[in-house]
């Protein structure tokens, strides 16, 4: 079930490894050899069993603080690494700055490069990505020069993988291949192993799958010839993922197996659990519940033993979902609470909301329909805070840009404001000293300032042109081209002098109106699940050019958030409300995608509404009416999926009466508190024809 949710909070970081350092651990401590020697041989140890390096660890502190202050900032960096590794991020962090600060007092840019970089490790272990990617990308161009093959490797992957997690997939690919570049020149196969492994993980998120195998196949025959069981071990966990994302779980199932196996032969406490939820996960897949429940079982005691609640929490979500799909309601809904329990512990709540959908569908397909209602309650209302903390976060990076942008535009002006003045003071000696030079110093005088001040003038059109533009991709979805939720927040605001007070819930079928309408992909985890996220994105950009083609060019079409859509109709008959949900429902699956040989397309459940709504003689917000319009939508799909339930008015209904229809709109409607009408779609189930 939520595999996924350990690929990615996996750490990105990886060194190289000492080609007999896996026969024997005990060599890295060698006396004989120098401290950053031992250091750097032990990585590679921490790397796969972190808890091993402790005792290592307070052998050599000692002849740290003896040693060079380039040694003792060896010594922090690699504690730092240990203790991040471990899950001590803000102790990590502490060894990390003090690093940094003798890097900084010594002039060593190489030393310092490193701290930033093993700093920005943990920081992005604790969220704090920007901060985490503006110290890799500092650390990159100290290294720019380094002699240090190795370091510029690791701060050129790094810096790949930064631009990946913003989304610059064209930057992080330039980078990362010129890392894979220079590993190559290096010849050192080691560190070419380094290399490939993040390179196929890029490959992945850009979908290009057959790429991704073929960097992979390379890494895994080097790790071979150089007799790596620890490399392989994490290649063999980078094929599985690749394959379940490309939509090969069988053989997601043999590299995880394989993987597994030589995690036990390495003891890699923390990797077993992972390969362990794996398994459970793709024979779930597979519908293999006896295989999927048995490596579900031994992650929670691995989790248990390791004290690792992340690891636990993941297995009980697992144990909870095989329950539900074997029939086993009661329990399963214990173990997944209990699994949920450690997540808002933790305050994972992005992952959180994940489980909420998953937890959701299982219930559905359970047949626990009020349980699933009450999961999806839940999502919404963690997917509402969660909106609002990126939208607040966003706020304050924007207005830190902005602050960052005028500063730099004073001291621009203040520049050329001393340039002025100083050609001035030059003019007026020269006036002194030679008076029949005055006119062609003049002359040059009022050349320097007009063109600084076009310089000026074309510097604000430029400033003016990128606002427009930032703008402009601020209101817009980047998948679909369709407005983003926050530009139809702002336009309704703007339309507040719509909700007017008095105004009855229903009026005569002439009446014109506006109208909201939310619809929702019928099955798409199925699309993704069977061929892959690109084919979800491929359907969702279908139904977006359906719905422009289906709607007017005046009404307002959003992409609102994952497979849903939501649309603000102004001006339309009351009466055309039921035939505009019959048009959504019959040409929406009427479009089809072809998708690598495969032909798909989707149904949607919509619910929908006239707009303003006002049960009663007060008008509610438009927030409310589009929370009743979902919950209209959520019945939709409860009754079946491939239909439309549309609020058409109220009956006896007043506004002490909203929150409960908002509650509970079925109960509403069978007590007669709300009208609706039921538009049924043409075809009953999800059509994809291979």
């Amino acid at each position: 079930m939520l595999a996924s949710l350990f690929r990615a909070s996996q750490h990105r970081r990886s060194h190289v490894l000492p080609a007999a350092l896996w026969l024997a651990f005990g060599a890295a401590a060698a006396q004989d050899l120098p401290l950053h020697q031992r250091l750097a041989d032990l990585r590679e140890i921490v790397r796969v069993t972190p808890q091993r390096a402790l005792p290592q660890l307070a052998q050599l502190e000692a002849e740290a603080q003896r040693g060079s202050p380039a040694d003792l900032a060896d010594f922090l960096i690699f504690s730092c690494d240990v203790q991040h590794r471990l899950g001590k991020h803000a102790e990590a962090i502490g060894l990390c700055d003090q690093a940094i600060a003798i890097g900084r007092r010594q002039g060593n840019p190489d030393l310092l490069a490193d701290a930033l970089m093993t700093k920005a490790y943990a920081l992005f272990s604790l969220n704090e990505t920007t901060q985490s990617h503006q110290l890799t990308w500092e650390a990159e161009k100290l290294l720019a020069t380094s002699k240090d093959i190795g370091l510029r490797v690791r701060a050129q992957l790094s810096s790949g993988e930064s631009y990946a997690e913003d989304g610059n997939f064209p930057l992080a690919l330039n980078k990362i291949q010129s890392a894979t570049l220079l590993a190559r020149q290096s010849g050192d196969p080691l560190l070419l192993v380094l290399a490939l492994r993040p390179l196929s993980k890029l490959y992945d998120q850009m979908h290009e799958y057959a790429k991704g195998f073929e960097a992979l196949d390379e890494a895994m025959r080097l790790a071979e010839e150089l007799h790596s069981p620890g490399r392989l071990a994490l290649l063999k966990g980078a094929e599985y993922g690749l394959a379940i994302d490309s939509g090969q779980p069988q053989r997601a199932l043999e590299a995880e197996l394989s993987a597994l196996a030589l995690e036990r032969k390495l003891d890699a406490g923390q990797m077993i659990g992972n390969s362990l939820v794996n398994l459970s996960d793709v024979y779930m897949k597979l519908g293999d519940y006896k295989h999927a429940l048995s490596y579900a079982q031994q992650a929670l005691v691995q989790g248990t033993a390791l004290n690792d609640e992340h690891l636990a929490g993941v297995a009980r979500l697992n144990i909870g979902e095989i329950d539900l799909a074997m029939g086993r309601l009661p329990e399963g809904k214990k173990n997944i609470e209990a699994g949920l329990a450690w997540f808002e512990k933790a305050g994972k709540k992005p992952d959180l909301q994940a489980v909420l959908v998953e937890y959701g569908e299982a219930l559905e397909k359970a047949g626990d329909l009020p349980g699933a209602l009450a999961a999806y309650h839940r999502e919404r209302k963690l997917s509402n805070e969660l909106f609002e903390m990126r939208r607040q976060k966003a706020m304050v990076e924007l207005q830190e840009k902005y602050e960052a942008d005028k500063k730099q535009r004073q001291i621009e002006s203040l520049r050329q404001e001393n340039q002025v003045k100083s050609t001035e003071i030059d003019n007026r000696r020269l006036q002194q000293r030679v008076w029949w030079l005055l006119a062609v110093v003049f002359g040059l005088a009022s050349a320097v300032v007009g063109l600084l001040y076009r310089k000026v003038r074309h510097a604000n059109a430029q400033l003016e042109e990128k606002n427009q533009e930032l703008k402009q991709q601020s209101a817009r979805d980047p998948l679909t081209a369709l407005y983003n939720r926050r530009h139809f927040q702002e336009f309704m605001r703007g339309q507040q002098d719509v909700e007017r007070p008095g105004k009855p819930a229903r009026s005569g079928d002439d009446e014109m109106v506006s109208a909201l309408y939310l619809l929702d992909v019928d099955h798409f985890k199925h699309i993704n699940d069977t061929y892959g996220h690109g084919a979800g994105d491929a359907v969702l950009r279908e139904i977006a050019a359906a719905l422009r083609d289906i709607l007017r060019e005046t009404d307002m079409i959003v992409r609102w958030g994952g497979e849903e859509f939501l649309a603000f109709l102004p001006s339309v008959p009351r009466a055309s409300l039921d035939e505009v949900a019959r048009r959504l429902l019959t040409g929406i699956p009427a479009r089809t995608v072809d998708y690598q040989g495969t032909t798909l397309s989707a149904q949607v459940s919509i619910g929908f509404a006239p707009f303003p709504l006002a049960p009663g003689a007060e008008v509610v917000s438009w927030e409310r009416a589009v929370n009743i319009v979902d919950m209209a939508l959520y019945l939709a799909k409860g009754h079946g999926r491939n239909r439309a339930y549309g609020v058409r008015g109220f009956g006896g209904a007043d506004g002490a009466s909203v929150e409960e229809i908002e509650h509970d709109i079925e109960a509403a409607w069978r007590a007669g508190r709300v009208e609706l009408s039921i538009v049924m779609g043409a075809q009953p189930e999800l059509r994809m024809v291979s």
